[in-house]
């Protein structure tokens, strides 16, 4: 605590029991954004970047910047078949047990019924209060509902390289802020946020948290820019309002303690003493929202995602972005009903597990990544994100999770000749005597033998998923 002035001690919260026992979640990037559906959720931004690749595909589908700005969008977002039930049903199906949509993004546009904001999708737009009705919807499922806040990215956020852009227009302050010199759109500006600027922010999260009463509040990056009295006004403003809920928050801009840390499209190469969250895209492109031609990962990607995450101590929230017309692409619901089918045979080995003593084996080595700062430095600069690439698993690789007597060996292909050696499940190891090795979705054993080197496990001929398959071993210890 000795880099923080206050004391942060009475704010620290452990992470609920449903988050740690649910390991999976969905949220949601819609938004003004999502009409244009120009390469990213940052088009915003990127619009104003002179000869950007964005810029030059508005100017060309729209106009110049100083004639068709980004609030000309928003009567644009009409929202006319969002429902948040069909939401609220594609996250029951796809096994996810938390999930909420984007509460408001860095373009000022609050994605609720504000008295602070008057951009607000309430009153433009959609004129609809779509963090409440999702919050009603998803809790009539039994799902806790999740808000997430990108809002200090605004500062400096539509400063534009283009002197007669639209966002300099003192009409539009209401729609983009005041000017402000342009490098406070840097991810650590020389010129900090003022006063006014930190006090709105910290309103509406204060009006979210004791209006809609979020399980969980999301926070992303860059909140460092604020007051540290802010930042902790805002935590103290969430946790008395919703005593039981938690805050995820990543890199340094919280103390530790504060909630559970998140990163971002990232990984641990190991186990850790922590619970923890990666929030990463169902989108195969490097967008967060609904794009022109859109791209999604495979189901499989996801569910060895999901089982790495877990064997490591963490969970998964997963994004997928509507349409602007507020429905998911069909190539997006498919995969999450994948994802939602393997769940639902195997969910045992991910819902309420724990980590073994080493997360898996195999092939594949792991590294620790965070989407950290100097990544988003460079993203501020080229307007473009960089990605460090997914694990590639092969029939080599395990994953281990366990829970009560019960060790769940997740393998993500078919290894040669059919058998692993397993080293961490020798005799002498930390296993127990074993009773049987069953396949998950099958009345079938799989064949097992344990010396004191390794336990070699043979893979049945047919396997009801082809994405992962899970073997539960039941032991005496």
């Amino acid at each position: 605590m000795s880099d923080w002035k206050l004391d942060w001690s009475p704010l620290f919260h452990s992470p609920p029991r449903w988050m740690r026992e649910g390991k999976f979640g969905l949220f949601f990037h819609w938004g003004v954004y999502s009409v244009p559906a120009c390469e990213n959720e940052w088009y915003s931004r990127n619009m104003y970047l002179k000869g950007s690749r964005q810029n030059l595909e508005h100017e060309r589908r729209f106009g110049p910047v100083s004639t068709f700005g980004y609030k000309d969008f928003i009567p644009m977002f009409t929202a006319e078949h969002f429902d948040p039930q069909a939401w609220a049903d594609l996250v029951v199906r796809s096994g996810a047990r938390y999930a909420g949509p984007v509460t408001e993004h860095a373009d000022n546009f609050s994605m609720w019924n504000s008295r602070v904001n008057p951009v607000n999708a309430f009153r433009m737009g959609p004129r609809r209060d779509v963090t409440g009705e999702c919050a009603r919807a998803f809790r009539r499922r039994g799902i806790p509902f999740l808000s997430a806040f990108h809002h200090q990215w605004l500062w400096g956020w539509f400063m534009s390289t283009d002197s007669e852009a639209d966002v300099y227009d003192p009409a539009n302050e209401v729609y983009y802020g005041p000017a402000l010199p342009l490098e406070t759109n840097r991810y650590r500006p020389y010129r900090l946020p003022d006063r006014k600027f930190a006090e709105t922010w910290l309103e509406k999260i204060r009006e979210v948290s004791e209006a809609y009463r979020p399980d969980i509040l999301y926070f992303d990056g860059r909140v460092m820019i604020l007051p540290e009295e802010i930042r902790y006004e805002a935590a103290r403003a969430y946790y008395r309002a919703v005593p039981e809920g938690i805050i995820t928050c990543k890199q340094a801009d919280f103390p530790e303690g504060l909630g559970v840390p998140d990163v971002e499209c990232g990984r641990f190469a190991q186990i850790q003493p922590f619970f923890w969250q990666t929030d990463d895209r169902l989108e195969d492109r490097v967008t967060w929202c609904i794009v022109q031609e859109p791209k999604y990962k495979s189901a499989a990607r996801i569910i060895q995602q999901l089982s790495d995450v877990t064997a490591k101590n963490g969970c998964l929230l997963l994004n997928v972005g509507p349409r602007a017309d507020g429905r998911f692409h069909p190539d997006a619901v498919r995969a999450l009903e994948r994802v939602g089918d393997w769940l639902r045979v195997n969910g045992e080995a991910i819902y309420g597990t724990r980590p073994f003593t080493v997360p898996g084996e195999g092939v594949t080595r792991g590294m620790t990544e965070d989407y950290n700062p100097e990544r988003l430095r460079q993203q501020m600069k080229d307007g473009l994100a960089l990605e460090s690439g997914p694990y590639c698993f092969t029939g080599e690789d395990v994953r281990y999770t366990r829970r009560d007597g019960i060790l769940y060996v997740i393998g993500f292909g078919v290894p040669e000749n059919r058998e692993l050696r397993l080293r961490a499940l020798r005799c002498s190891g930390d296993l127990g005597p074993v009773r049987s090795a069953r396949l998950l979705g099958t009345d079938m054993q799989a064949g097992m033998e344990r010396t004191g080197e390794a336990m070699t496990l043979r893979i049945p001929e047919r396997l009801p998923f082809e994405e992962a398959w899970v073997v539960r071993l039941e032991t005496d210890s």
